[in-house]
């Protein structure tokens, strides 16, 4: 009998393939994809705008993060500093994940209010093929792809946020249809949440570290300018240029296609 999860690697492989991502990885919502990318990199001092959606910083939070809050304006995607990790819900477009990321890991949602427009669901997009494993297991109980619980060893501690087959197979059909350049989606009228006491109070006597086993970016880094939004065939034709000519520096096929092993 065919394991009906299947679908769920068959729709990886597309947005995998539509975003120019190394690997993707489906879970059920952004804000998992966020937690499981704030755990993997073992985020300590995380800095976000302060006009956010409310589960980011209570992501990082129940990731073991400590959250600060700044003033910059963003649209579309931004950088949960210092760490190479990107809140892109409100961003899905062809080629997103450029060579400005190769390192990182790009979160987007899938939500019926986001471009997709799925009942729920999110992915984290990523290079790294040890976060890729770990992330598998991460979202599934800790178990091992395949393998019945009964024969399984469970040795990660894992959570419960994977996507379900039908809501994969419901974005395969829809990201079929999905034109190839979507702009940014408008921000939301997002309250200002370093004035939320909550997170005033759990910020207070925090000793302010950013130490964690991802690499970070400092504030000088010229990788921390995020290109424009493609909103035009002319930039999406420059920026896919752009990708090309990294990814033959590196000695890989500009085609990128998730693996599937």
């Amino acid at each position: 009998m065919k394991n009906p999860f299947d679908v769920v690697r068959d729709f990886e492989a597309a947005v995998a393939e539509y975003t120019g991502a190394p690997y993707c990885v489906a879970v059920n919502s952004c804000t998992m994809a966020l937690f499981l990318a704030c755990k993997w990199c073992e985020v300590e001092t995380v800095t976000i705008p302060k006009l956010t959606y409310v589960s980011v910083p209570q992501s990082i939070i129940h990731a073991g993060g400590t959250v600060r809050f700044d003033d910059r304006p963003w649209i579309g995607t931004y950088r949960l500093e210092p760490y190479l990790i990107w809140d892109s819900a409100r961003r899905f477009t062809s080629g997103m994940y450029n060579f400005y990321r190769q390192d990182g890991f790009d979160c987007v949602s899938f939500h019926k209010s986001k471009i997709l427009g799925l009942s729920q669901g999110g992915a984290v997009l990523h290079s790294d093929p040890e976060a890729d494993a770990w992330f598998r297991k991460a979202r599934f109980d800790g178990r091992t792809e395949g393998v019945e619980p009964k024969d399984d060893t469970f040795d990660t501690l894992g959570y419960h946020c994977y996507m379900s087959p039908d809501v994969a197979a419901h974005g395969l059909w829809r990201l079929s249809y999905l034109p190839k350049h979507n702009p940014d989606l408008p921000n939301d009228d997002y309250p200002d949440l370093s004035r939320i006491p909550l997170f005033q109070r759990l910020s207070q006597n925090s000793p302010g570290t950013t130490a964690g086993k991802c690499p970070t970016l400092s504030a000088s880094s010229p990788r921390q300018n995020e290109p424009e939004p493609m909103q035009s065939n002319s930039n999406a034709l420059s920026q896919r240029r752009l990708l090309q000519g990294a990814l033959a520096s590196r000695g890989m096929d500009s085609e990128w296609t998730m693996p599937i092993s």
